[in-house]
């Protein structure tokens, strides 16, 4: 929508306020900036030394999996979606990456079939998506690796373009590039959002605790689980529901098994498995709605409902963090809908 609605060889520029400093937020005034509009990002938590210490949000409790080729759906706005994303990501990181921080998105992403209704819809999906990269691993392929996989009776799909970008990089990159585009960042809470009527157009004020930055032409809101609060006295009802993700930062046992052909991202019963180091492995979950983590399904998700292999449940948790992501009620995300005129 913003893209359509601001070309590049546009006469008119705008001046534009940006509210949310994740990935969403970061990007979208990098490449509103890049297009040449005037663009403020405004945060109160924004900072390039990012860590995964306090208070997490969507993108730093992220594992960055992108899952856009084997998506199930086939047509529809969330797979018009996921295949822009997938022809934009590749284009960004190219644009993004820096010598001193290289970026790129990790690949294949290996499914694993927890029965057989599910390998019979992979089957479907590789015949549809082989031109995609998507491709059938039958169990033979599986139980020949090395290193033992989680234990499955059927067997699983490969995507050779679907993997995983890393998300603390991705998140660095971007603060640099905004920099180089001379986008203002402000690290102040927005308490609301106002209209000013002047009498030539209609322009928002955006109000701080402490002040108010007043004659912007359009604002996006990328705040998350905080857009609802912005909307609401504007008369926009788009309530939000949050939704637990929770990582575990595994040490393992040192072996003889190699990692050769362990793919980026490894998913089993729901659960991503990231091979970080020779014997370190992040295991990461969407596991429950709300906002506060249930001890119980650290063990859920090492024992990968019984199919996880033996050097996987003699490993050690040396670090765990948990993050809240949203999700729009009764509509589907993302929410990309101009409200009203500059919202």
């Amino acid at each position: 929508m913003i893209e359509k609605s601001f070309h590049p060889n546009a006469q008119l520029k705008h001046t534009i306020a940006v509210i949310g400093a994740g990935v969403i937020g970061n990007s979208t005034a990098w490449h509103l900036a890049g297009l040449g509009h005037k663009v403020i990002l405004i945060d109160p938590q924004q900072s390039p030394r990012i860590n995964r210490k306090g208070q997490l949000n969507g993108t730093t409790a992220s594992l960055g999996v992108l899952m856009g080729n084997i998506f199930r759906r086939s047509s529809g706005r969330a797979w018009g979606l996921r295949q822009r994303s997938m022809k934009l990501w590749p284009l960004w990181i190219k644009e993004l990456s820096t010598q001193n921080n290289p970026l790129q998105i990790d690949t294949p992403l290996v499914q694993l079939a927890a029965s057989e209704e599910a390998f019979s819809s992979m089957e479907k999906l590789c015949k549809e998506r082989q031109h995609l990269g998507v491709e059938l691993l039958s169990l033979d392929e599986i139980q020949k690796i090395n290193r033992p996989w989680p234990q499955t009776t059927y067997g699983g799909l490969i995507s050779q373009k679907d993997g995983r970008i890393d998300p603390i990089k991705l998140q660095q990159c971007l603060y640099a590039a905004l920099r180089t585009r001379n986008v203002q960042q402000i690290t102040k809470k927005v308490i609301n959002l106002k209209r000013s009527e002047s009498s030539t157009k209609s322009r928002w004020e955006i109000h701080l605790k402490d002040g108010i930055i007043p004659n912007q032409d359009i604002v996006v809101i990328c705040a998350g689980l905080g857009s609802a609060a912005l909307l609401k006295p504007l008369g926009h009802k788009r309530p939000i529901n949050r939704i637990l993700g929770q990582v575990l930062d595994i040490q393992l046992e040192p072996d003889n098994k190699d990692w050769a052909k362990w793919p980026a991202v490894l998913i089993s019963h729901g659960t991503n498995l990231i091979c970080q180091e020779k014997d370190r492995l992040l295991v990461g979950a969407t596991l429950e709605p709300g906002v506060k983590p249930d001890p119980n399904h650290l063990e859920q998700m090492i024992k990968l409902e019984g199919d996880s292999p033996d050097w996987l449940k003699k490993a050690v948790i040396s670090d765990h963090w948990h993050g809240i992501r949203c999700r729009p009620v009764d509509r589907p995300a993302p929410l990309l809908e101009k409200l009203e005129e500059g919202l």
